[in-house]
This record gives C-alpha cells, structure tokens and sequence, in this order.
C-alpha cells in the first residue's frame, strides 16, 4: 500500500500537482492552532481561536497521527500507515499542499522500517524521531525489531543517527533546542521475580515466566535518561536506577530541568525530576504508587502538571499539582478541580502560557487560565491521543505565503 503511494506521490510531483485536503472552512487561519487526531485516526483537523473553525487534512485512506507544527507554524508534521506496516514521516502545509515524504532509506525493504515520535527541533534545523527497523536475523526466516533516535533535515533524507544499542524511544528537544532528551532501555536480570523490585541477581533465572502468556525470560528490559546534545557530540546517561523503568521524559520550559515517571515495578508510576547535567541527583516528588497517563509543567517552570489515578484516595485519573519544593507529596493538589474535567489526559499548555487543552473522557476541553472559563471543542476532535500547539511564532497564514 505504501509503495502504491510513493509511487503516486512521485507522478504528483513530476506533473506539478498537490494533494488537497478536504476543507471545512476557506478562511485563512489566524491562530493560534491546536492540530488533532480523529479517533479514527483518518485525518488531521486544525481548530484555529481566532474564528473559531475547524479545517480537516486528508491525505487518503491511511492512519493519520500528527505530531508537531514546524517552528514557523506553517507545516505539519505527521506520520502515516496503512495499520499494518510501521509508519513513515511526512509534512505538509497547513492548507494541505506540498505533501513531503522526509525519511528515505534504501537499507531495508519499505515495510521493514518506519518512523515514530518525530520532533522538531526549536531552530528547524533538525526533526529528531524513533527509527523503527526490522533487522533479519542471520541464519534464520526471522527479524529483530531495533528503535533507534535518528533525525533529517526539514527538507528529509537519509537519517543520521543520534543512537545504535536499539531500543531507544521517545525523543524530546529542549526548548532552547540545544539537547535531546530520549529513554534507553537495557536488559537486566530479575530479582525474585519479574516484577520484583529486588537488587537483580548474577545470574539469569532459568525460565522465569513473562507476561501476557509469552514464552519465559530469563531478562527484563527497564529504561533510564540519556541526553545528547544537539551536534551529537556529547551524550551521557542522566539517570541510572538499578532496577525500575523511566519513562515520559519533559523539558521544563526554561530548559533546566526534565521531569520524568519512575516506575519500581510496573503500573506503580512516581514523579521525579533531574537537572541536565552529568552526574545530577534526581530528586522525588511523589511516594504513592499510582498510575500516571502522562506529564507536563506549568508554563512558568514551578510545577509539574500530572494526570494520574489512585493517587491520594482518587481512583479517577484527575489533573494533579506537583511542586518542586517542600513536601511536594502533602503539597500537591487537584489542578482546576472546579472544572470538573473527570478522567483528565494529555494536558498541553499554550506557548503564550494563557491556555490549556486537555482530554476529559476522550472529548478535548479548552480552559483560559485567565479567568478559569472552559469549552468544549468540536465533536470531531474527540480522541485519545494529545493535540499540538502552534508555535508562538506563527504569525498567520497569509504570512505562510
């Protein structure tokens, strides 16, 4: 399916053409945009503030997840599959033209390869991503999945790679764009049992069950904090838990800090955070095990924002209030409890820090931090996966042009 679309995209190209989206509204959009997924994942809507409207991006039948805007706010970044076959990474204008393939890579066939996770850079410069790759297995029928941190041009190309041990995920820049932030997983030996949080023992367990009726293992996989810089000329791990799993690395905004979700074992989810650089004491926020769906900061570095149930004796996943200081745990509080926002996920902040998207129920609410006053988005916008801001750059569409 994938190659019938190369295929088609190159005839566009040589025959000068575009793919034009389906549109909702001609306005020009003014922003600022919040760029989301359908639930069924089959277009891009862009809801533009300024008036109001929704315009929808289409670019056939393919799963659609979008992933970021460019610095300037005049593209998208986006990633499509037909469901089957890993991903591939493309961007377009926000009108829907000038449809690009970014990642080229003619070391595998097409459906053993894909993009996940892209992120641009703050300057443009670079669009960090996860590198999927099914490597063959010699002497066999068989394949290796392997997940490295790879980047192009916003123009694409061949991917330089950032990682090689393969099983890296999760790229994240600094707002400042000079570091990447990215989990690295190793394999350890369990202690008393896969769960266990136990120092690992010398020696691999003969026939240590796994989960999910999967054949035993004699290792488990757990992640920490790798940070590179921007150049890729310096790199150091910024956590090393002996045993446990890191997971949902985020830069505060003034790019000091990076908050993270350490897990002793799994779906017991604490807060933590860790400043950039080598050798840094992570510090923890939260002590009571719970379940945390995602992370992110309050515009002005004080706080982490987290949704997460069964914490405090709230069984429901709310928004919850983590200072950085003092007895953060006793501290922390309800975030916009007034508001009511039940089974709260993936709350993202303006760039101008005066607004907050949020899912509640999968349905996607709009608050203004200003006078604490909520909407509720189009109906199409309902989904259950995280919107994207425009940058604080984007200047409108007419300036696009």
């Amino acid at each position: 399916m994938f190659n019938h679309l190369r295929a088609t995209l190159i005839i566009i190209a040589m025959l000068g053409l575009s793919i034009l989206p389906t549109y909702s509204q001609s306005l020009p959009l003014d922003g600022p945009l919040i760029a989301s997924n359908t639930v069924e994942l089959d277009r891009i809507i862009l809801y533009d503030m300024a008036h109001d409207t929704t315009r929808e991006l289409s670019f056939g039948n393919y799963w659609h997840h979008v992933w970021d805007f460019s610095p300037d706010g005049c593209r998208v970044l986006f990633t499509m599959s037909n469901g089957i076959q890993p991903a591939k990474l493309y961007s377009a204008r926000i009108d829907g033209r000038d449809l690009r393939e970014l990642v080229r890579y003619s070391d595998l066939p097409d459906d053993q390869w894909g993009i996940w996770e892209p992120d641009y850079a703050p300057d443009g410069s670079r669009i960090a991503f996860t590198m999927i790759r099914d490597e063959p297995i010699v002497g066999t029928d068989e394949v290796e999945r392997e997940y490295h941190i790879g980047w192009v041009t916003p123009d694409g190309g061949t991917p330089e790679f950032y990682s090689l041990t393969g099983e890296e995920h999760s790229p994240q820049w600094s707002p400042n764009g000079e570091w990447l932030v990215y989990t690295s997983y190793s394999e350890r030996v369990p202690g008393a049992d896969v769960f266990s949080t136990a120092v690992p023992t010398d020696e691999p367990l003969e026939g240590v069950p796994s989960t999910n009726d999967s054949p035993p293992s004699t290792t488990i996989s757990e992640a920490d904090l790798w940070v590179v810089s921007a150049d890729g000329e310096t790199k150091y791990p910024l956590t090393n838990f002996p045993t446990g799993n890191v997971t949902n690395p985020r830069w505060s905004p003034d790019s000091e800090l990076i908050a993270f979700i350490f897990a002793p074992s799994p779906s017991n989810d604490t807060v933590w955070m860790i400043g950039n650089q080598q050798g840094a004491i992570p510090t923890q926020l939260t002590y009571e095990w719970g379940l945390v769906l995602d992370n992110t900061w309050l515009p002005d570095s004080t706080h982490v924002i987290t949704s997460k149930r069964d914490f405090k004796g709230i069984t429901e996943n709310r928004l919850w209030k983590v200072p950085l200081f003092g007895n953060t745990e006793t501290d922390s509080t309800r975030y916009l409890d007034a508001l009511g926002l039940a089974h709260a996920d993936y709350p993202r902040f303006s760039p101008d820090g005066n607004w907050l998207a949020v899912r509640s129920g999968y349905e996607l609410a709009l608050v203004n931090l200003n006078n604490a006053s909520m909407d509720w988005l189009d109906a199409d916008m309902i989904g259950n996966t995280p919107i994207v801001w425009s940058p604080s750059e984007f200047a409108g569409e007419e300036a696009c042009r």
